[in-house]
């Protein structure tokens, strides 16, 4: 069952493999990352268009009282969003660009959130978000599943994470959804999935 109304396709989805050599090229040669070749970075910078920010959180349940955590937060408009129009009581970003975190507090001024909006610069690897009640990411494969197994030991069971674009391996997502060519993914934290993917 969708939370959401059918969204609009392309008529022929592209497969995740095409997608995935579609998509690396363009992301590493986007243009907000020429400036940073001195940061070691696992996941170059490409914003998330309004509609699709929208729509992760609304697959993941945000709510009034969430405890939210972007992961890459990049600009913090997904932080932005989630206190704005979801009520989230609080909301933080980690991304290891000082550049992004000065934008995602420029925005978070311009929302009229700081006072609930956090960012951190930091490695997303060493994130403290065990209070969170919603996370969201856009990373790639090979992060979502490094990460994979510190989301499941540090988030409590009733949790929900949200992916942009890429799984979580052999993690069956709870729904998915496609606008176009995208693709965005839920996931809820159970002790099953703790005692199951946690050790993989």
């Amino acid at each position: 069952m969708r939370l959401l109304p059918l969204l609009h396709r392309t008529t022929r989805r592209p497969s995740r493999r095409l997608l995935a050599a579609l998509l690396l090229p363009l992301l590493a040669a986007a243009p907000a990352c020429a400036q940073d070749s001195e940061i070691e970075k696992d996941v170059p910078y490409v914003p998330t268009p309004p509609e699709v920010v929208e729509s992760m959180l609304k697959l993941g349940k945000a709510r009034p009282g969430d405890v939210h955590y972007d992961l890459g937060c990049g600009d913090g408009r997904i932080v932005v969003m989630a206190i704005e129009k979801f009520g989230a009581i609080r909301g933080t970003g980690y991304d290891i660009d000082p550049e992004r975190i000065k934008e995602a507090n420029e925005n978070a001024a311009k929302a009229g959130v700081t006072a609930k909006a956090k960012f951190i610069l930091g490695n997303l690897f060493d994130a403290d978000f065990r209070d969170a009640s919603l996370v969201t990411l856009y990373l790639l494969p090979e992060v979502n599943m490094r990460l994979r197994p510190k989301l499941l030991k540090d988030l409590k069971v009733g949790s929900r994470i949200v992916s942009h674009q890429f799984d979580m391996g052999d993690w069956p997502p709870d729904e998915k959804i496609s606008i176009d060519w995208r693709t965005v993914y839920l996931w809820t934290v159970t002790e099953q999935a703790k005692a199951q993917y946690a050790a993989k």
